[in-house]
């Protein structure tokens, strides 16, 4: 009988770790908006002001959206929005020697795994922000629905740790 549950819990084991290690794929529904930003280039500076201007517009982004529940609505609200996003990059870009670019519509992406899961390639409505020749590294995520927006409004952004039980008794005892 321990040998049947010995061999039981290996198995639940392997096949917890088994599933872990697939590659999971996720295409983002047509009915999303992303917003991208894209570095001039992948020097440490460029890669700041990357992160500056995200997080400028993703907190500008998230007071607009953050009771939007359909997208036609989002979409009306970031068109009429896209002179106040201009100021706000500008602001942020007014001491930076590059130009930038803002843009609403339909942009080619790139695969993107982030966190174990693996989002598709291909072309979708998002708005853009292209710093200088945008060369460089980019950041994007899923507008609306305001997946990316919820990040913005956590006050702890650290990762979590997620540990296994059985993996540490195992990592201990053998």
């Amino acid at each position: 009988m321990k040998k049947v549950i010995v061999i039981f819990a290996f198995l639940v084991i392997l096949m917890t770790f088994y599933k872990s290690n697939l590659k999971e794929t996720i295409k983002i529904p047509d009915s999303a908006i992303r917003f991208r930003v894209l570095a001039n280039s992948n020097s440490p500076r460029d890669q700041k002001i990357k992160q500056d201007v995200r997080d400028k517009m993703q907190k500008e982004l998230y007071s607009l959206l953050k009771s939007t529940k359909d997208i036609n609505e989002a979409r009306v609200l970031i068109k009429n929005n896209m002179n106040n996003f201009d100021s706000l990059i500008g602001n942020e870009m007014k001491n930076i020697e590059y130009s930038y670019t803002i843009d609403y519509g339909i942009h080619e992406f790139p695969e993107k795994t982030y966190k174990g899961i693996t989002y598709d390639a291909g072309n979708y409505e998002s708005l853009l922000v292209t710093l200088g020749e945008g060369k460089g590294d980019n950041w994007w995520c899923v507008l609306f629905p305001p997946l990316c927006l919820l990040e913005a409004e956590e006050e702890d952004t650290s990762e979590v740790e997620y540990k296994s039980f059985i993996k540490e008794i195992i990592e201990k005892y053998f």
